[in-house]
C-alpha cells in the first residue's frame, strides 16, 4: 500500500479516536493476522484474524461481526468480496478467527475489512483495511538452488564468504518479493542498499528439521538498467561452537538459498535466483562468531562489493548443492531488530590498568565504534557484566566465551564499525589500542532482541520493586533474541526448557509473546526424542534430557500461550508432543506411580548453598519432585484435552491424576502431614 494510503488511514483513525470519546462511537482497528500487523509470508492455509474495539462508551462488547476478504481493496463490499465474505456472525469473539473462504495460493496477497455489531445492536463502520500476503505453501515454489562459496576454507569460523551477481531490469517494476534463507546468517542487500531491518536472519531452529525463510518487500529498490544483488554469509547458530559437547554444532559449509520475483507494470515477470551464475569472495569480515565475538579488517573491504560496475573478475565462483528443501518453513515470531541506543554513562580506568566504558545498564547487543586512527591501528573491546571487588574487569562468569571485537582500521577517514553475526551480554566495555584519549562519544550501545510488543506494565511506591520490575524487563529483553535464552553472556546462551517454562507467565505479562513461543515450541516437538524425551535444550545442541521441570515445558507452555492468548491452535499443534512427554513419564513411573528417573535430573536446582542439587543436609528428593511434575503436567494435559474436546483422553488423565495423587500422598507425605523432604521447596511444590 502506498505510503499516502497508510496517512490517510492514520488521519482517519486519529479522527475517528477524536469522535468516539465524545458520542460514544464504536470503532474497530488494530487488525492483526497471526498477532502481526500486514504479514508477508504466511505459512498458514487458514490464517486466524484479530482486531481491536474501540468504544467512548463503558461495557460495550461485540455481539457479531463481518468479515470481508478480497484480492482488492477496491473488492471489499458486500456482494465483491471474492476470497471470502464471511456474513453476518453472532459472536462476541474477536481473536483468532480462522480463514474460512476459497482456497488461498503461494504468494497471493489478500486485502481484508471488519465491521461489528456492538450491544445494542448497532453496526459499525467498516474498518481501515489491512492486508496479508501468503508465502511459498509448496516446496517446489522454491526455484533457486543453494549454493556455497567455492573458496576452500580449513577451519570451521572462516572468513564471512560474500556473493554477488548483477542482472538487468527494463521495465517499470509493480511488485517484487525477496524470498531468503540460509544456512547460517544472512545479510542481502540490492545495489549497496540492505534489505529489511531485521538481524541474525534466517534465526534459530533446529536447522535439519525446520529452516525458516523471510520474506521481504523490495518494489522499490531497484534501477532502470544494471541492478546489483549481494549476500554476505555469518556462522551464527549453525556453526558455534558448543563448549558443553565440547565440538562444532555444525561443520558443514555456509549456504544460501534466495530469489527475487519481480512483476512489472505489463504483467511480465522476471526470476532473480541463487545459482552457478553467481560469484563469490571474502570481505572484511576476517572471523564471526557467536561466543567469542566478531574480527573485521577494515583493509579487506571491498568498497561497492553488492553494487553495479564492481570488478569481481578476480572472485571466484559458487558450488550449486543438493540440499534439501522440503524443511523450509515461514518465519513466525517477530524478528530480532536494533530495539534502541545508549550512550556511555561514565568512563573507570581500573586498578589493573584498563580503561572502561561504563554502559550505565546491562544490556545485550554491541557497541558501534567510531574512530579516526592511522592505517593499521587494531582496537580491540572486551565486553563483561561486572567489575570485581577491585574494581577491575571481570570476565571469569564468561568462561571461555571470548565477547571480543576486534577491528583494524583502513585509515585516512572516520570510520564507523559494527558487528554483523554476533552479540554481547555486557555492561562494561574495555578499550585497547586505541592511540587517543578515549572519550565517551566513541562508543555507542546498541541493543537488539526480539522486537516483541510492550503489553503489561507495572509500578508501585516502592523503588526497590520497581526497579525489580526494571530489572525483569531487561531480562527478558536480554534472553528473548529469538529463544528463551538462559543468559546472554557466557558460552552457553541456550534455550533451556526449565527456565523457559518458570519464565513464560512473566513472558507473557510484559510482552506479546505469543508468536515467539509458538516458534520455539515448534522446534521442542521437532526435536522430542521417539520416546517422548523432551531435550534439555530447545534448539537441542546438548544431551538427551528428560528431567522434570525442564521436560514439562512440553505440557506447561503451550497452557500458558492458551491461557494468556486465548490460543486453542497452539494447544491443537502441540497436543501430540504433550502427550508423547506424560507417555514417557506414566512408563517410567509404572503402576506405582512414583517416578524414579534414570535419566539425569537437575532436581532443586539453585537450592540454598550449592550449584549441585546432590549435597547432603536439606535436600528435595529428586523422585518426589519427579513425581510432583509428573502429577502436573498430568493435570495440565487433562484440562487441555477437556479444551480440546478430546473427552476420551480426557476421562484417562483424569483417572491418571488421580493414582498419581494418591501415591503422592503414600510415598511422600506422613499421617501428621509432613513431607519426606523436609525443605522449603518441597512445601511450595
Amino acid at each position: 500500500m502506498k505510503k499516502n494510503s497508510y496517512f490517510l488511514i492514520i488521519l482517519i483513525v486519529l479522527f475517528a479516536s477524536s469522535v468516539y470519546s465524545a458520542d460514544k462511537t464504536t470503532l474497530v482497528g488494530d487488525l492483526r493476522c497471526e498477532y502481526k500487523k500486514d504479514p508477508l509470508g504466511i505459512g498458514h492455509t487458514n490464517p486466524r484474524l484479530s482486531w481491536k474495539i474501540y468504544s467512548g462508551e463503558t461495557d460495550q462488547v461485540q455481539t457479531a461481526y463481518q468479515i470481508l476478504i478480497a484480492t482488492s481493496p477496491r473488492l471489499l463490499s458486500p456482494g465483491k468480496a471474492d476470497l471470502w465474505d464471511s456474513r453476518k456472525i453472532s459472536t462476541d469473539q474477536c481473536l483468532h478467527i480462522g480463514y474460512s473462504g476459497k482456497t488461498l495460493e503461494s504468494r497471493q496477497k489478500c486485502y481484508w475489512t471488519v465491521k461489528i455489531w456492538d450491544k445494542y445492536g448497532k453496526e459499525t463502520i467498516w474498518s481501515p483495511p489491512a492486508y496479508f500476503e501468503m508465502g511459498l505453501l509448496k516446496p517446489t515454489d522454491w526455484q533457486a538452488g543453494w549454493i556455497k562459496t567455492a573458496i576452500d576454507f580449513e577451519e570451521y569460523s572462516y572468513p564471512s564468504p560474500l556473493f554477488r551477481k548483477e542482472f538487468n531490469i527494463a521495465k517499470k517494476v509493480k511488485t517484487a518479493r525477496l524470498y531468503c534463507t540460509s544456512l547460517g546468517l544472512y545479510e542481502f542487500y540490492l545495489n549497496g542498499q540492505k534489505v529489511g531491518d531485521e538481524l541474525f536472519t534466517p534465526g534459530w531452529t533446529s536447522f535439519k528439521k525446520r529452516l525458516q525463510y523471510q520474506v521481504y518487500d523490495v518494489t522499490g529498490m531497484f534501477r532502470n538498467g544494471v541492478n546489483a544483488a549481494g549476500i554476505m554469509l555469518g556462522n551464527g547458530w549453525y556453526r558455534a561452537f558448543n563448549p558443553n559437547a565440547n565440538q562444532v554444532q555444525d561443520i558443514e559449509d555456509l549456504e544460501v538459498l534466495a530469489q527475487i520475483e519481480i512483476e512489472f507494470i505489463d504483467g511480465t515477470k522476471q526470476l532473480l535466483k541463487t545459482d552457478n551464475t553467481w560469484k563469490s569472495s571474502t570481505g572484511g569480515v576476517v572471523k564471526s562468531e557467536i561466543f567469542d565475538g566478531e574480527i573485521y579488517d577494515a583493509r579487506r573491504e571491498k568498497t561497492d562489493w553488492n553494487t553495479p560496475g564492481f570488478d569481481d573478475r578476480e572472485w571466484k565462483g559458487v558450488i550449486v548443492t543438493g540440499t534439501k528443501k522440503n524443511h523450509i518453513i515461514s518465519a513466525v515470531s517477530q524478528p530480532v531488530r536494533r530495539i534502541e541506543e545508549i550512550n556511555p554513562v561514565e568512563i573507570i580506568y581500573t586498578p589493573e590498568g584498563d580503561t572502561v566504558l561504563d554502559m550505565g545498564q546491562n544490556m545485550v547487543g554491541w557497541c558501534r565504534l567510531k574512530v579516526e586512527c592511522p592505517e593499521g591501528t587494531t582496537i580491540k573491546l572486551r565486553h563483561a557484566e561486572v567489575l570485581d571487588q577491585e574494581g577491575n574487569f571481570y570476565t571469569t562468569n564468561l568462561r571461555t566465551a571470548k565477547q571480543e571485537i576486534i577491528y583494524t582500521c583502513k585509515g585516512g577517514e572516520v570510520e564507523v564499525y559494527e558487528p554483523r553475526f554476533t552479540f554481547q551480554g555486557f555492561r562494561y566495555v574495555t578499550i585497547s589500542g586505541y592511540p587517543k584519549e578515549v572519550t565517551k562519544d566513541i562508543l555507542t550501545g546498541v541493543v537488539i532482541h526480539s522486537d516483541l510488543e510492550r503489553t503489561g506494565t507495572f509500578s508501585c511506591n516502592d523503588s526497590l520493586i520497581n526497579q525489580l520490575q526494571h530489572n525483569i524487563i531487561w531480562g527478558q529483553k536480554g534472553n528473548f533474541l529469538d529463544v528463551p535464552t538462559d543468559c546472554p553472556q557466557r558460552n552457553e546462551r541456550l534455550g533451556w526448557t526449565g527456565d523457559a517454562q518458570v519464565f513464560a507467565p512473566t513472558a507473557c505479562f510484559n510482552m506479546q509473546s505469543a508468536a515467539f513461543w509458538t516458534k520455539w515450541l515448534h522446534d521442542l516437538a521437532a526435536d522430542q526424542h521417539d520416546d517422548g524425551a523432551v531435550p534439555h535444550v530447545i534448539p537441542n545442541v546438548l544431551a538427551r534430557g528428560g528431567s522434570h521441570g525442564w521436560a514439562d515445558a512440553a505440557v506447561i507452555v503451550p497452557w500458558v500461550v492458551y491461557r494468556y492468548y486465548g490460543d486453542i491452535r497452539i494447544l491443537e499443534e502441540q497436543y501430540t508432543s504433550m502427550k508423547r512427554w506424560v507417555e514417557f513419564v506414566r512408563d517410567q513411573a509404572g503402576d506405582q506411580y512414583i517416578r524414579k528417573p534414570k535419566e539425569r535430573q537437575f532436581g532443586d536446582w539453585l537450592a540454598f548453598a550449592t550449584t549441585w542439587s546432590d549435597y547432603p543436609g536439606a535436600t528435595t528428593d529428586k523422585d518426589f519432585l519427579a513425581t510432583a511434575y509428573y502429577y502436573q503436567s498430568v493435570n495440565l494435559l487433562r484440562q487441555i484435552a477437556e479444551v480440546l474436546g478430546k473427552t476420551g483422553d480426557a476421562g484417562y488423565y483424569q483417572s491418571l491424576q488421580k493414582k498419581v495423587k494418591d501415591a503422592f500422598n503414600r510415598e511422600f507425605v506422613t499421617p501428621n502431614s509432613r513431607l519426606s523432604s523436609n525443605t522449603q521447596t518441597s512445601y511450595v511444590v
